[in-house]
């Protein structure tokens, strides 16, 4: 087993008891809850006549169902509404911090928590979300719950759960021009298999992530999940201390270098054993999208679709059920897909950064006929902090939809939805059957940039021609 590793040091720090099953009953920090997986937990602690133990230790808001162009309430889908009277109502009763539609701080609930200082490193950190995996990339220990669980850490703020192995991934060198963060965890990604990070937490490290910004490397441990890794973390340095100093919930003044000191220490040691280690060169990565049913069926912009000859015994049920339902031909390029609806946003690419390299392809273009094009900053902050740079001028003058904050297309629990067999440039971080909304809508994931690419070309495009 790993050792003198963050994930082991943080784990460690949290531990409360070995319970009989041989779990570890690990507290939790934070608990950060949205309208989806919430409703359900606080209806089992009423059932059980149970309280919210430590009701400062959660953070809620909304983004999943909220609409991204008419937000006036009542919400037209009578669920969604209802979905949003339970999180305000369970909220109050509880004396939990919500972040409402108009707060100035609401948004998907993996770039809230980062923006306003609430993610910190050293944290234990769990959401009723898969991608709360996120929160890694301060140094924290983040983990996607399910409902029940959510029950579990608002009764007792500790989850019941078996300590995984660790994988250090190494990507070193520096990206070329048009590739972006998302490219490389998509490369990851395509390496190593979607089950190929089942039963560990994975390390970032290397020169690569470290020349990383903040917002880059949250685009990666978003995707920790997609590989099938229950978490994914980059250990702590001066890039993430720069962006938390002064945040709302940062420690201040001498707190502040008390914290510094502590972050510093629970860096993996140099002499850290990890169960696996794998590396990656940067100068292999491309611009990369996703031509199938899963995020591991992805290519560079300027291959084919693979054939199934070239694909191992076990990838081949998968893209044959994936040549179908995405209609894509073995053996044709992927440059050149027509593109019905690109979207831009969500906890993996809705961030300040995403929407400025998206805006820098769309500047001086126009969103090619026939497509529909829109953008969802992640938070409301996020919003404003692009209005106050034009960023949402320069998209309308494009042809693109400036929307409110939310989730949108990303599960399309909402009014954002695939019609019919429409086939998206996305943003977002899953490519399932039906994921954006229609059960045969086919979704091909890429950065903003080439998203972007693709609006204003009318086809998948490779991005470093545009720029």
């Amino acid at each position: 087993m790993s050792k003198g590793t963050l994930f082991d040091k943080v784990w460690d720090l949290h531990t409360v008891s070995t319970l009989p099953s041989g779990q570890t009953q690990l507290f939790i920090g934070l608990h950060l809850i949205h309208e989806v997986t919430s409703p359900q937990a606080f209806a089992m602690l009423r059932d059980r006549g149970l309280k919210v133990l430590f009701p400062e230790r959660t953070v809620a808001t909304v983004d999943h169902i909220v609409p991204t162009d008419n937000q006036a309430r009542p919400f037209r889908d009578d669920m969604a509404e209802e979905m949003m009277r339970a999180i305000e109502e369970n909220t109050k009763a509880n004396q939990i911090t919500f972040y409402n539609i108009g707060s100035g701080n609401q948004g998907v609930v993996h770039v809230i928590a980062p923006e306003q200082g609430l993610t910190q490193p050293g944290m234990t950190i769990a959401c009723g979300d898969s991608h709360t995996s996120t929160h890694g990339a301060f140094g924290a220990i983040a983990f996607g719950i399910g409902t029940s669980q959510v029950r579990d850490v608002l009764a007792s703020q500790t989850l019941a759960l078996s300590k995984l192995k660790v994988r250090k991934i190494e990507v070193n060198g520096k990206l070329s021009p048009g590739v972006y963060a998302k490219d490389v965890i998509l490369h990851i990604i395509r390496k190593l298999g979607v089950t190929g990070g089942v039963g560990y937490a994975y390390e970032y490290a290397g020169s690569t992530f470290e020349q990383m910004s903040m917002e880059e490397r949250m685009t990666v441990c978003n995707m920790a999940i997609e590989g099938g890794a229950r978490c994914g973390y980059v250990n702590p340095d001066q890039v993430t201390f720069d962006y938390l100093k002064d945040r709302d919930f940062a420690p201040k003044g001498v707190e502040w270098d008390q914290a510094v000191a502590w972050w510093q220490s629970i860096h993996s040691d140099a002499d850290a054993e990890y169960d696996d280690v794998v590396v990656f060169d940067a100068a292999e990565i491309s611009p990369t999208v996703t031509w199938g049913i899963t995020p591991g069926q992805g290519i560079a912009v300027t291959e084919t679709v693979p054939t199934p000859d070239s694909l191992s015994a076990a990838d081949r049920e998968i893209a044959a059920e994936a040549y179908k339902y995405m209609d894509l031909q073995p053996g044709t390029p992927i440059q050149g897909t027509p593109i019905d609806v690109c979207f831009i946003g969500s906890c993996t690419n809705g961030r300040l950064s995403d929407l400025r390299e998206a805006a820098q392809v769309a500047k001086g273009r126009q969103v090619a006929a026939g497509v529909k094009a829109f953008v969802v900053p992640g938070s409301e902050r996020v919003k404003q902090e692009a209005e106050a740079e034009g960023l949402d001028k320069i998209f309308a003058a494009a042809g693109f939809e400036w929307r409110e904050a939310g989730c949108s297309m990303c599960l399309a629990m909402n009014p954002d939805k695939l019609q019919g067999r429409q086939i998206s440039a996305s943003s977002s971080n899953r490519n399932f059957k039906g994921r954006q909304g229609s059960a045969s809508g086919r979704t091909l994931l890429m950065s903003p940039a080439m998203v972007a690419a693709a609006a204003v070309t009318g086809t998948v495009t490779d991005v470093r021609e545009l720029l």
